[in-house]
């Protein structure tokens, strides 16, 4: 699946209403910079634009096998004092093959290759403060190997229904916005190809 460039030129009445003049940038380190711009706002009065530019883009990687059961990562998530639930993901270098990017981090985090890996989503990662972009695929044909994550992760893995998944971002107890995006995303996916369904429930994995 391939997406078309998003669209950038606008009709005259549709054209950006910002003015940026001078940018400054505040902080970076080797996965962002941090930037902030005088500028003039669409009502014409001046103020400042604050924004998180990414070295990488984002990719989220949902594994679907053939019972329709997929695979979450859990780790402490110290931005928000909490542990969360998500879908494997990681950034990938500009210069790196998207597709090549997800199947390391899904190797990484979970020990799973796929056979192939689908692109499903392109999405903006909270637009209004950072040019994030996250790019979601599926991986299907499914072997499990052995999990080597990163020095910074410290993850468990669980197995479950998609269905099941679902049902806890349905009730706020999985909250990860890049994750509620690729599993939707997945999902329809799954839908329409009427993969996994109807699938008894899975014991889970601890």
């Amino acid at each position: 699946m391939e997406f078309p460039e998003p669209v950038r030129d606008l009709p005259p009445d549709e054209a950006d209403p910002w003015r940026f003049h001078d940018c400054v940038t505040k902080y970076e380190n080797a996965w962002i910079a941090v930037t902030e711009s005088a500028v003039t706002r669409p009502d014409g009065r001046p103020g400042i634009y604050g924004v998180v530019h990414y070295a990488n883009r984002a990719v989220a990687v949902v594994p679907i096998d053939e019972q329709g059961c997929t695979w979450l990562v859990g780790q402490y998530r110290p931005t928000v004092g909490c542990y969360s639930w998500e879908v494997p993901e990681g950034g990938v270098p500009r210069g790196e093959d998207l597709a090549e990017g997800a199947r390391r981090e899904l190797l990484e985090e979970t020990g799973l290759t796929a056979s192939t890996y689908e692109l499903v989503s392109r999405t903006n990662l909270s637009n209004s403060v950072t040019d994030e972009e996250g790019l979601v695929f599926v991986a299907t044909g499914l072997s499990l190997g052995e999990a080597a994550p990163e020095g910074t992760e410290q993850l468990r893995v669980l197995r479950m229904r998609v269905d099941d998944v679902m049902e806890l971002i349905d009730g706020g107890e999985i909250t990860d916005g890049f994750t509620v995006i690729a599993m939707a995303a997945a999902d329809r996916w799954r839908r329409r190809l009427g993969l996994g369904q109807s699938v008894p429930p899975v014991p889970s994995q601890p």
